[in-house]
């Protein structure tokens, strides 16, 4: 999912002309650049087209608008920088071969990720609720979509071309990630008790 407000003359432009054709654009992370507002940098070849599923129009042709990821494309050339940055794609197939193996490994990565969000729910003491598709495929999209974790990180998971490569890498994360979590919650826990004690017993000076 991704919610933006567009405002700048140039995506306001871009949105119209979206809704006009009934089409998605395109996301993709800057691979070097100051920023997006720049027309010059270099986007990372592998990217997501936005589907368009929600929108509120605001004033001055501005719009409020939600999207979701649908289809990953590959950039083969850049044709135009002006008024936004237009490009030839290949769309790009996953291999989502559904073998008993990649099931399997599926259902251990759901595991270790549900008590990922467990584990984060309780370290930040905000509530809520993830719901993990059936389909593996969808499953390592969503997993690495919602991990916290660098751009960077997310854009190497997002050019992986095989659900079971993709749902490795989130196994190799997730195993060494929770064990850290489960330690700094554990700290966490017993502070409250440390506080009581040395408060009563001991001066802070």
């Amino acid at each position: 999912m991704l919610n933006l407000h567009v405002f700048e003359a140039r995506y306001k432009q871009m949105i119209n002309e979206c809704l006009a054709a009934g089409e998605g654009f395109g996301v993709a992370l800057i691979a070097e650049g100051a920023e997006a507002g720049d027309p010059n940098v270099t986007p990372h070849d592998v990217g997501s087209i936005a589907e368009i599923v929600e929108v509120q129009p605001l004033p001055f042709d501005r719009y409020y608008i939600s999207t979701v990821g649908r289809q990953r494309f590959r950039i083969c050339e850049i044709v135009s920088r002006e008024p936004y940055l237009t490009v030839e794609a290949d769309v790009i197939e996953d291999d989502t071969a559904g073998d008993d193996e990649t099931s399997r490994l599926g259902e251990r990565v759901r595991a270790l990720f549900l008590e990922y969000v467990q584990l984060a729910i309780e370290f930040s003491g905000s509530d809520a609720t993830v719901e993990l598709p059936d389909d593996p495929a969808a499953t390592s999209f969503l997993i690495g979509d919602s991990l916290q974790i660098a751009d960077a990180v997310k854009q190497r998971l997002l050019e992986l071309g095989s659900t079971k490569k993709r749902l490795l890498a989130e196994e190799d994360f997730l195993q060494r990630l929770l064990p850290e979590l489960r330690r700094m919650l554990e700290r966490r826990r017993h502070r409250p008790r440390q506080e009581k004690f040395y408060g009563k017993y001991f001066s802070p000076n």
